[in-house]
């Protein structure tokens, strides 16, 4: 790491931090040239490769803004469509890999919606597989209602074990 004030081409690691929640680092350098001590922070960036071909950085704020607009009109909160926005970047961050298909980043944010709001859900899964008719609706909220017999099944089984 080149010295900001003198130019020298290296310097020393002083300290090293996480932050935010690991996703920097925070480094504290002294060169050893001047004897100045500085600072740099380090970020893994991650690239959305899109349909078309075209590559551009992840972006949490284009996450908000899709949930945003499915959640329109809906009972949810300005901090539980951050906290998706945050679980789908964990998750997508978690694979491991410098670029993700933007397809993967929408497979990401379906279920936590679908876990916030089924209406909400449901407006994002028919823009994002793109549903050609009322045949596309119907079969998806019937996806919808067997899994919620399955949740409610599951309680009635849980609660009789406890009972």
């Amino acid at each position: 790491m080149r010295c900001p004030y003198c130019r020298h081409a290296d310097s020393r690691v002083v300290d090293s931090r996480e932050a935010d929640d690991g996703q920097l680092i925070r480094r504290r350098r002294s060169c050893p040239e001047c004897g100045k001590r500085f600072t740099t922070v380090e970020e893994a960036v991650l690239a959305v490769v899109k349909r078309s071909g075209v590559t551009e950085p992840f972006s949490r704020t284009k996450i908000v803004g899709g949930v945003r607009k499915a959640c329109q009109g809906r009972p949810v909160d300005e901090d539980s469509i951050a906290l998706l926005a945050q679980k789908v970047e964990e998750t997508v961050r978690a694979k491991g890999a410098a670029e993700i298909p933007s397809h993967e980043v929408g497979l990401a944010i379906l279920g936590p919606l679908r876990d916030l709001d089924e209406v909400a859900y449901l407006r994002f899964a028919s823009v994002y597989r793109s549903f050609d008719s009322l045949a596309d609706f119907e079969r998806e909220i019937e996806t919808l209602r067997a899994a919620a017999r399955a949740r409610a099944a599951d309680a009635v089984e849980a609660a009789g074990r406890t009972s």
